[in-house]
Order: C-alpha cells, then structure tokens, then sequence
C-alpha cells in the first residue's frame, strides 16, 4: 500500500499526472470530487499555524483512508500493525486493541486541512506516541532550509490511492493560497525550522 509519508521515507516527491485514472473513477465522478475537494474561504494565518495544519493533515493523510471525508465531520486516527488508518468509528465503539493505538479525533476544516485533538495516549509512553513522534521527525527532516515550503507541498503523488491523492492536492492547493495571501512565499524552510517545537503534542495543539 502506498502512503503519503513513512517515518523513513519522509514526505513524498510530487509527480506529474501522465496516465489517466488509475483507480477507475469516471471522469464526471473525478470531476465533482475535484470541486468538492476545492479549498474554502482561504485567511492569513501564523506561520505557526500554517506549519502545524501542514504536519497534522500528512499525518492524517499518510492513513489509510477508504472513504470520501467530509468537511466539518469527526474522524478517529489509529495506529495499529505499524500503520496508519482513519476511521469512521470512535475509540469507545470498537477493541481494545483498537482503543490502545487511538491517536487523536480529526476534522477536515473547510480550507481543507486538517485538525487533530490528540488522544490522552500521546501524553505517555506507547507504541501510538512513538509513532507520531517518528513521523514528527520525518516531517522536520524534510524541512531542507535551502528549499520554499510551497516546493515540498504534495500537490499530486503518482500512485497513492484516490482519496488520499485528492486530499494531499486540495491541501496543497490550500496552504499554497494561504502562504501568497500572507505574503509569506519563498520563505525558506530554514525559517519555518525554527518554529519546530521539541514536543510534537505542542504542534498538534497549535492546528486550528
């Protein structure tokens, strides 16, 4: 399965469309997920907390994801067999094992990024807390201080399934009019590394 991002791999490289639709959507059914998906109202908003929608949405796109979000709807975030996976169903309702990778409830905003409240188990020590401060690391990894924050937005990836390919694009699509209305383009990775905090919870809290 392919994923938007692993704790080694980093963020993904973007790619150029070239073959038509590989995942067998029908041209007028791409069509409406592609307006759907358009990013809403678009505010300037805190570096700060244009990099924490940026690291909250990969995470919870790097998921497994097998159905169309929709704005302003919860979703619940999982760690479980060494992968990520967004669910339709509460930490409350299922396993105990499910319960123990539970992450953090998600919310596609109407710009199209998203928000996460995390989970109590982010606090303490667990397989779920090490995997996000993996991916924290990654995500700062791949903040090259030579390089634009636009440049390494995922604005398509070959190959991903459908909705998180749609959904990497409209997030692109999002903080890119986001960064140009606060006349923050071309600003280069080496100033958003400095707003890294060193706890990965603190970016988390700052999204939204």
């Amino acid at each position: 399965m392919h994923k938007l991002k692993s704790p080694d791999a980093g963020l993904p490289a973007i790619a150029v469309k070239t073959n038509g639709n590989p995942d067998g959507k029908g041209l007028s059914g791409f069509l409406r997920d592609w307006r759907d998906s358009q990013p809403g109202t678009v505010v300037v908003k805190s570096r700060h907390q244009i990099l924490a929608e940026f690291f909250t949405s990969m995470l919870v796109l790097s998921a497994r994801i097998r159905f169309r979000p929709s704005v302003d709807s919860e979703y619940y975030l999982y760690w479980i067999s060494d992968e990520w996976s967004l669910s339709l169903i509460a930490p409350g309702e299922w396993t105990d094992e499910r319960r123990a990778g539970f992450a953090g409830t998600c919310v596609l905003q109407r710009d199209m990024t998203w928000t996460i409240t995390p989970s109590e188990l982010l606090a303490g020590e667990n397989a779920v807390s090490d995997a996000v401060c993996n991916f924290y690391d990654a995500f700062g990894r791949e903040l090259h201080p030579d390089r634009a924050l636009e440049e390494i937005l995922p604005s398509y990836v070959n190959g991903l399934p459908y909705f998180q390919r749609l959904y990497a694009s409209a997030l692109s699509r999002s903080l890119r009019a986001t960064i140009a209305l606060g006349d923050q383009g071309s600003t280069s990775c080496r100033q958003w590394l400095t707003l890294l905090p060193q706890r990965q919870n603190v970016l988390l809290d700052y999204a939204g």
